[in-house]
């Protein structure tokens, strides 16, 4: 009988620098990626580069001349983001990690330069852009990159205080603060939320206690809803987020004119291009209420089919970051995490 012991090959260290292969094809092929992953990423592209077109024809032929202004302007910034993925996609992970505390300052100086006038641009009573030439840069988007970059590392350095004692849980509170103090000067309520929610859930899947969960859960909860209620826009945009139709020409118009759109597009929608709503209708067709134009047009099958694309593209970038930490690619799965917290966040608000 042969004694000799099968030894089983050791983890992969922490600091490696590529992605494990983790995703298998049918014999002995491997990939270097998730395919699911990549697929709802590009279909949720190619979906949104259509619905923009559609939804923005009217209003482009009407103020810039021309009905693909926006559609070009939005081809262009895809193609630099795809050369910007390749860019992240080269560096490697080490430098990230290294990179977070500086990464988190850029972060916060950005969220100051975009309140001094003259250098953020005020939109709609909203200070949340600086202008660079032809592109507009919305600083808490980079402010969330950045945290969670930071946090990421923060977190493989601190694992151990983190899931003993509170003191490894509330340091990060302290940038956070300045971070959602800032975002709501812009105002900018809705990426507050998301970057709260997105540093507790990193926290809570990194191994904190439950009870302390629960405990920072609940003052979350208060707070936002203290925010919500301190201001009186704010409040009022509540009362007409419930019911739209007590004011359907003043504060609840943009709503009565999405559930319009909604209605108009039964199960099947009116087909492509066929929106009546977009015609002037409903307010920032093509940018804040483009899904409902999109139901409109593609109806609850088409947007039930959005959600959907959204529902996988999360889940497989939470089920990489279990499958890193399993890996004891700490680093890789709380990055993961935080930026399917973000994603996850940001689809539900603008979908709400």
């Amino acid at each position: 009988m042969n004694s000799q012991v099968k030894q089983t090959p050791p983890l992969p260290n922490a600091s490696m620098q590529s992605i494990p292969r983790w995703f298998s094809l049918p014999g002995d092929a491997v990939m270097p990626f998730d395919p699911w992953l990549l697929a709802t990423a590009v279909a949720l592209v190619l979906t949104g580069f259509v619905m923009i077109t559609s939804a923005s024809m009217d209003v482009a032929a009407q103020k810039f001349g021309g009905a693909f202004f926006f559609s070009q302007r939005h081809g262009i910034f895809i193609l630099l983001s795809i050369i910007g993925a390749v860019i992240t996609y080269k560096i490697p992970l080490s430098l990230w990690k290294r990179s977070g505390p500086y990464l988190l300052l850029a972060g916060f100086l950005l969220l100051v330069v975009v309140l001094i006038p003259g250098i953020g641009r005020e939109v709609n009573g909203s200070r949340r852009w600086i202008s660079a030439g032809p592109l507009n840069l919305q600083a808490s988007e980079i402010a969330k990159f950045c945290m969670v970059i930071y946090l990421g590392g923060y977190l493989v350095r601190r694992l151990a205080e983190v899931r003993t004692s509170w003191k490894g849980v509330v340091k990060p509170g302290l940038p956070l603060a300045f971070f959602v103090s800032l975002l709501l000067l812009e105002p900018d309520y809705g990426a507050a939320v998301v970057l709260m929610g997105c540093v507790m859930g990193m926290i809570f899947l990194s191994g904190m206690k439950f009870g302390q969960f629960i405990l920072i859960l609940v003052s979350a909860v208060g707070f936002v809803g203290l925010m919500g209620v301190i201001q009186p826009y704010r409040m009022a945009r509540l009362k007409s987020f419930q019911d739209p139709w007590a004011d359907p020409f003043g504060a609840g118009y943009q709503l009565s004119q999405a559930q319009i759109a909604f209605g108009r597009g039964d199960w099947f929608g009116e087909g492509l291009g066929n929106s009546v709503q977009k015609l002037f209708y409903l307010p920032e067709a093509h940018t804040d209420f483009v899904y409902s134009v999109l139901a409109e047009e593609l109806g609850f099958i088409g947007a039930i089919a959005v959600v959907i694309l959204y529902a996988i593209l999360i889940t497989r970038i939470f089920l990489i970051g279990r499958q890193a930490e399993k890996q004891r690619q700490f680093f890789m799965g709380y990055v993961a995490y935080g930026f399917g917290f973000i994603l996850a966040g940001q689809a539900l608000i603008n979908i709400g």
